[in-house]
């Protein structure tokens, strides 16, 4: 097993979530070799909204979001069970549920912005948002440009295939003349990356702007596997008749929230926000409501 560079994370947490693991603060790669584009729609679940302003006071400090008295989020909303829209436009899951829940915490209302994978990670360098979660790990480049909360899951990346696919272990994967890839995803980033450092090489990847068009494609027989974190991949497995997952882990990381470089304040009051909801047992509830145990 490849090892990823071990991130330091102040006061790390690590949960465990149903068919995860719990290496809090490392990613790790196994197995030579080798997560989701869209307009801007927003919904919004009204809350108590006390404060008035920018900046909003009480038990979490004071702190600056976007728009006074909301919090807003940014992400894709294609990676269930993190993030799925609805059939009436609105939006739910993991990521979704927990942003409620810390707003309802810091008194603001909550306004989820779906966007592409790398839109919603730009949009909270850029001021346009708040927070964003989509499966969202850490990396060292990323950490250059915004900051990241305790980490709040364990994600792990596996492989899927076609069922009477030549491919049928991780080490097989080096015999793939395509991979599939969400743009933008770590995934995307270790596998296209050279066979020196573990990848397959940048003409042996192809990148889609969610995992539900790599997926399609692999059905389509445009490529040969695709490479996802195991929830969803569970998800479009069970959507899509003839397709599998591989045996093993091909890498393992950390979920946590983004926010802007700097902003310290915010990043200290969701980080509250979420110890809480994990002491008081309500995190584990939204992990349970859409993860069950295999």
């Amino acid at each position: 097993m490849k090892k990823i560079l071990a991130l330091a994370m102040a006061a790390a947490m690590t949960l465990s979530l149903a068919a995860c693991g719990n290496n809090s603060g490392t990613s790790s790669k196994s197995n030579p070799p080798a997560n989701s584009g869209g307009q801007n729609s927003s919904v919004s679940t009204p809350t108590d909204d006390s404060s008035a302003g920018s900046s909003s006071a009480g038990n979490y400090g004071t702190f600056t979001t976007v728009e006074p008295g909301v919090l807003h989020m940014s992400t894709n909303a294609a990676f269930p069970p993190y993030e799925m829209t609805t059939d009436d436009g609105s939006f739910e899951g993991i990521d979704v549920e927990v942003a409620q829940a810390i707003a309802d915490k810091l008194g603001l209302e909550l306004k989820v912005d779906d966007m592409a994978f790398t839109a919603a990670l730009t949009a909270v360098q850029t001021g346009q948002s708040d927070i964003a979660m989509a499966g969202i790990t850490i990396t060292e480049e990323r950490l250059e440009v915004m900051d990241f909360s305790n980490s709040y899951a364990t994600g792990v990346q596996v492989v899927i295939v076609k069922e009477d696919s030549p491919i049928q272990s991780i080490d097989d994967l080096s015999n793939a003349a395509k991979i599939g890839c969400q743009a933008d995803t770590t995934g995307y980033i270790y596998a296209s990356d050279t066979p020196e450092n573990g990848g397959y090489g940048e003409e042996h990847v192809t990148a889609f702007d969610t995992g539900a068009l790599a997926v399609m494609a692999l059905v389509n027989n445009q490529i040969d596997a695709v490479i996802i974190d195991n929830e969803p991949a569970k998800a479009y497995v069970a959507a899509n008749e003839g397709l599998k997952i591989l045996d093993g882990e091909w890498v393992v990381e950390d979920y946590a929230i983004a926010v802007a470089k700097g902003n310290t304040d915010l990043l200290n009051a969701i980080n509250t926000a979420m110890a809480e909801l994990i002491d008081e047992g309500v995190f584990q509830q939204i992990v349970d409501k859409y993860i069950t145990a295999d």
